[in-house]
């Protein structure tokens, strides 16, 4: 029966987390709730809901409770960590703390010289994927000591990545931002900017597709927009014509 009303009670948590998730605003209040929502599905000491920039190639965080040094980690440092090569698939839920291999957190200096300062034992850390693949942020949580996690809680964090997801994308462009995409070379957005700029570089669609935490299908169907767009033949042409407007990927990104 215990077990019944844990799983009935990590539910009806998920409900609230779910709706807060919906109505909340990219401003601290908002996102500040669904983390307090979520602290009813499991407890932690530490959570953070970040946004990826793809064009500074960094996270912002909307909401959290970490220390400054874990926040500019996480903001700075963590997409080149080891075990966020392991995290960002999109295919993969979440990674608890517990599971990661011994020898991935000795290479991991997120563990090593961050969370484990802290006294952190526990924890998830979720990538967060919009419906079109593209990577839009994260949700880091941690404890300082092992807590029993019911599996439906485990569950239930899986569950809520498209929801989650959903509240820290950047909203759909207004107005102005619509004018602005009217200004870009030939019309492309910016995602689509990017990939053209990666194919100067003769890089695979795997490799693009890595360097920008999107699955290569995806990358696949970018490029399939940018040559109907350009009006031209193949990636190649495509690379000349990025040459030709002096488009390359961000010095930062290599």
């Amino acid at each position: 029966m215990a077990a019944q009303r844990d799983t009935a009670d990590i539910l009806d948590a998920a409900v609230h987390v779910r709706d807060a998730a919906r109505s909340a605003t990219h401003g601290a209040s908002g996102l500040d709730g669904v983390l307090a929502a979520l602290s009813q599905v499991m407890e932690y000491d530490h959570a953070s809901l970040t946004r990826w920039d793809p064009r500074r190639r960094c996270h912002t965080t909307l909401a959290g409770s970490y220390p400054d040094e874990a926040t500019a980690y996480i903001e700075t440092s963590l997409h080149q960590d080891p075990v966020f090569a392991v995290l960002r698939s999109p295919t993969r839920g979440g990674l608890w703390l517990r599971d990661v291999p011994a020898h991935l957190l000795a290479a991991s200096p997120g563990f090593q010289e961050v969370l484990a300062p802290l006294g952190i034992e526990d924890g998830v850390a979720q990538c967060l994927f919009a419906a079109d693949g593209d990577y839009v942020g994260m949700l880091n949580v941690s404890t300082r000591r092992v807590r029993h996690t019911p599996d439906p809680a485990r569950a239930v964090v899986a569950l809520l990545t498209e929801t989650l997801a959903q509240a820290v994308a950047p909203r759909p462009a207004g107005p102005q931002e619509r004018r602005s995409t009217e200004q870009r070379p030939g019309g492309l957005s910016p995602r689509e900017l990017q990939v053209l700029a990666e194919l100067t570089t003769g890089r695979t669609n795997r490799e693009i597709a890595r360097r920008l935490f999107i699955t290569p299908r995806t990358v696949g169907t970018h490029i399939e927009h940018i040559l109907a767009k350009l009006d031209l033949p193949n990636r190649a042409a495509a690379a000349a014509r990025a040459a030709a407007w002096g488009i390359a990927p961000d010095p930062c990104d290599t």
